[in-house]
């Protein structure tokens, strides 16, 4: 059976990327939540999907304290602003929520974690391991190392999980900026086979956007003993497409949707 990956939660339905988005993933039955995260100023770990704080979905509210020389926030990137300044953005009616708030609410639910580290080529590997190792350390803390995958399009952070956090799962997104040649996002890999360029990192599954993922990729993928997620699909049409593809996931906005595509399947 296709397993359901709520995207950022259940992004059609609630505010993305926020403890009532996953609070309703959760009321739907969702099998994996898929959820963003990145570092702040103070080496804290926060969800949002974006590295640049973006008015698509945020809002200032006030500064976080009197004459904040950093305010408005909106436009900044999140790794220049400490927790007490993003908590002060209202995110659809909702704060920004910690990693660790997160976890903590998923840690008693069975479901699933995937976890994608929000990095690109120009950030240093040793940015990548610190951020690496902040987002292991709160799932160790919440005991939910098991079941969490961590997800990115820069590969090195597969790289760097294989090597120090094994245990954790690593799904190797790609999509076509990422594919092109001479590209920085691979770990070193080349694009021209992403199936044997994730193999070659040792990644526990890969992860295309829908507009490239084929019958072929998926075949070749099953071949290499690789499983299929496919991202974000949100009519019943692809998503009955994909399914006959016999994808492994699907990570929609719509969990409710591709419930009763699979249910009338």
């Amino acid at each position: 059976m296709v397993e359901v990956h709520g995207h950022r939660g259940a992004r059609g339905l609630r505010p993305e990327n926020t403890l009532a988005g996953f609070e309703h993933a959760l009321e739907l039955g969702v099998d994996a939540v898929e959820l963003d995260v990145g570092l702040s100023a103070d080496g804290v770990v926060v969800l949002n999907h974006d590295q640049v704080l973006s008015s698509r979905n945020l809002a200032d509210t006030a500064p976080a304290w009197p004459d904040d020389p950093s305010y408005p926030y909106v436009g900044r990137p999140v790794r220049e602003l400490t927790v007490r300044q993003l908590r002060t953005l209202d995110a659809g009616g909702q704060r920004i929520p910690t990693f660790a708030e997160t976890c903590a609410l998923l840690a008693p639910a069975e479901v699933k974690l995937s976890v994608e580290l929000k990095t690109d080529p120009t950030w240093t590997d040793e940015e990548i391991d610190l951020f690496t190792a902040a987002v292991a350390d709160v799932l160790h803390t919440h005991a939910l190392t098991a079941r969490t995958s961590l997800l990115a399009f820069d590969w090195r952070v597969l790289t760097e999980a294989r090597d120090h956090y094994p245990s954790l799962g690593r799904v190797a997104l790609c999509e076509p900026k990422t594919l092109t040649d001479g590209t920085d996002w691979l770990a070193g890999r080349s694009p021209a086979d992403p199936v044997a360029a994730a193999v070659a990192i040792d990644a526990t599954a890969i992860s295309p956007k829908h507009v490239i993922t084929t019958q072929a990729l998926v075949e070749d993928a099953h071949t290499a003993a690789l499983p299929v997620i496919v991202w974000t699909v949100n009519t019943p049409e692809d998503m009955t497409r994909f399914i006959g593809y016999d994808v492994d996931a699907i990570v929609t906005d719509y969990p409710d949707r591709l419930q009763d595509v699979l249910a009338a399947v």
